[in-house]
Protein backbone atom coordinates (compact mmCIF):
# COMPACT_ATOMS: atom_id res chain seq x y z
CA UNK A 1 0.00 0.00 0.00
CA UNK A 2 1.08 3.31 -0.85
CA UNK A 3 2.22 6.38 1.46
CA UNK A 4 -0.68 8.40 -0.48
CA UNK A 5 -3.38 5.38 0.11
CA UNK A 6 -2.12 5.11 4.03
CA UNK A 7 -2.55 8.78 4.48
CA UNK A 8 -6.07 9.18 2.57
CA UNK A 9 -7.32 5.73 4.64
CA UNK A 10 -6.03 7.78 8.24
CA UNK A 11 -7.92 10.89 7.23
CA UNK A 12 -10.94 9.60 5.67
CA UNK A 13 -11.86 7.35 8.76
CA UNK A 14 -11.42 10.45 11.13
CA UNK A 15 -13.65 12.08 9.06
CA UNK A 16 -16.28 9.21 9.01
CA UNK A 17 -16.08 9.19 12.44
CA UNK A 18 -17.20 12.88 12.74
CA UNK A 19 -19.87 12.07 10.73
CA UNK A 20 -21.63 9.23 12.80
CA UNK A 21 -21.47 11.71 15.59
CA UNK A 22 -23.07 13.56 14.03
CA UNK A 23 -25.47 10.60 13.81
CA UNK A 24 -25.24 9.84 17.23
CA UNK A 25 -23.82 6.61 16.40
CA UNK A 26 -21.28 6.09 18.97
CA UNK A 27 -20.43 2.67 17.86
CA UNK A 28 -19.49 3.95 14.64
CA UNK A 29 -17.52 6.78 16.39
CA UNK A 30 -15.46 4.79 18.77
CA UNK A 31 -14.47 2.20 16.34
CA UNK A 32 -11.38 4.17 15.29
CA UNK A 33 -9.97 4.60 18.68
CA UNK A 34 -7.88 1.66 20.94
CA UNK A 35 -9.48 -0.11 23.50
CA UNK A 36 -6.57 1.84 25.78
CA UNK A 37 -7.23 5.09 24.31
CA UNK A 38 -6.28 8.49 25.99
CA UNK A 39 -8.11 11.13 24.92
CA UNK A 40 -6.70 14.03 27.23
CA UNK A 41 -9.15 16.95 27.03
CA UNK A 42 -7.61 18.71 29.99
CA UNK A 43 -6.45 21.54 28.14
CA UNK A 44 -9.82 22.46 27.27
CA UNK A 45 -10.81 21.80 31.25
CA UNK A 46 -12.88 18.75 30.19
CA UNK A 47 -10.54 15.86 31.56
CA UNK A 48 -8.85 13.07 30.59
CA UNK A 49 -10.78 9.80 29.72
CA UNK A 50 -8.71 6.10 30.02
CA UNK A 51 -9.73 3.39 27.75
CA UNK A 52 -12.20 3.40 25.13
CA UNK A 53 -15.11 2.22 27.84
CA UNK A 54 -14.44 6.03 29.39
CA UNK A 55 -14.39 7.92 26.35
CA UNK A 56 -17.56 6.29 24.82
CA UNK A 57 -19.22 7.31 28.37
CA UNK A 58 -17.81 10.84 27.92
CA UNK A 59 -19.54 10.79 24.17
CA UNK A 60 -22.50 9.54 25.59
CA UNK A 61 -22.67 12.78 28.16
CA UNK A 62 -21.88 15.22 26.17
CA UNK A 63 -24.61 13.80 24.00
CA UNK A 64 -27.07 13.93 26.28
CA UNK A 65 -26.94 17.68 27.06
CA UNK A 66 -27.82 18.55 23.65
CA UNK A 67 -30.82 18.38 21.63
CA UNK A 68 -28.68 19.26 18.71
CA UNK A 69 -24.82 18.74 17.86
CA UNK A 70 -22.97 19.29 14.36
CA UNK A 71 -19.27 18.83 14.42
CA UNK A 72 -17.01 19.97 11.48
CA UNK A 73 -13.87 18.48 10.34
CA UNK A 74 -12.42 21.43 9.29
CA UNK A 75 -9.02 20.49 8.73
CA UNK A 76 -7.80 16.92 9.35
CA UNK A 77 -3.78 15.93 8.05
CA UNK A 78 -1.55 12.92 8.31
CA UNK A 79 1.88 14.05 9.75
CA UNK A 80 3.35 10.78 8.93
CA UNK A 81 4.14 8.50 11.68
CA UNK A 82 1.34 7.21 13.06
CA UNK A 83 0.25 11.55 13.92
CA UNK A 84 -2.45 13.48 12.70
CA UNK A 85 -3.61 17.03 13.22
CA UNK A 86 -7.16 18.14 13.40
CA UNK A 87 -9.28 21.20 13.72
CA UNK A 88 -13.09 20.50 14.71
CA UNK A 89 -15.41 23.24 14.74
CA UNK A 90 -18.89 22.41 16.74
CA UNK A 91 -22.35 24.05 16.88
CA UNK A 92 -24.88 22.59 19.16
CA UNK A 93 -27.92 23.77 21.06
CA UNK A 94 -28.37 22.51 24.78
CA UNK A 95 -31.47 21.09 25.66
CA UNK A 96 -34.44 23.48 26.58
CA UNK A 97 -32.36 26.46 24.68
CA UNK A 98 -33.32 28.58 22.06
CA UNK A 99 -29.62 29.60 21.24
CA UNK A 100 -26.53 27.76 19.77
CA UNK A 101 -23.19 27.55 21.55
CA UNK A 102 -19.68 27.22 19.09
CA UNK A 103 -16.74 25.77 19.32
CA UNK A 104 -13.16 25.13 17.70
CA UNK A 105 -10.85 23.08 19.21
CA UNK A 106 -7.20 21.75 17.75
CA UNK A 107 -6.53 17.80 17.92
CA UNK A 108 -3.13 16.29 18.24
CA UNK A 109 -3.71 12.52 17.42
CA UNK A 110 -1.22 9.32 17.46
CA UNK A 111 -2.37 6.70 15.32
CA UNK A 112 -1.17 2.66 16.03
CA UNK A 113 -2.57 -0.38 13.31
CA UNK A 114 -5.15 1.67 12.18
CA UNK A 115 -6.62 3.07 15.86
CA UNK A 116 -6.49 6.35 17.59
CA UNK A 117 -4.38 5.31 20.94
CA UNK A 118 -3.74 9.41 21.91
CA UNK A 119 -5.58 12.70 21.70
CA UNK A 120 -4.91 15.58 23.13
CA UNK A 121 -7.83 18.30 22.58
CA UNK A 122 -6.84 22.24 22.75
CA UNK A 123 -9.47 25.33 22.90
CA UNK A 124 -9.44 27.79 19.86
CA UNK A 125 -6.85 30.00 21.36
CA UNK A 126 -4.23 27.14 21.53
CA UNK A 127 -4.95 25.75 18.19
CA UNK A 128 -1.31 26.52 16.93
CA UNK A 129 0.03 24.77 20.40
CA UNK A 130 -2.19 21.56 19.22
CA UNK A 131 -0.12 21.98 15.66
CA UNK A 132 3.12 22.35 17.44
CA UNK A 133 2.20 18.68 19.65
CA UNK A 134 1.53 17.26 16.41
CA UNK A 135 4.85 18.12 14.92
CA UNK A 136 6.34 16.89 18.23
CA UNK A 137 5.15 13.76 18.10
CA UNK A 138 6.44 13.39 14.77
CA UNK A 139 9.95 13.84 15.34
CA UNK A 140 9.65 12.08 18.20
CA UNK A 141 8.82 8.86 16.10
CA UNK A 142 11.38 9.53 13.41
Amino acid sequence: MSEESTTLDLVDSFRRSVEAFNRRDLDMTASIYAPDVVWDGTEMGIGRFDGAAAFRAFLEDWLAAYDEVKVDAEEVLDLGNGVAFAILHQKARLIGSEGYIQQRDGWAFLWEHGLIVQVIVYPEPDIDKARAAAERLVESRE
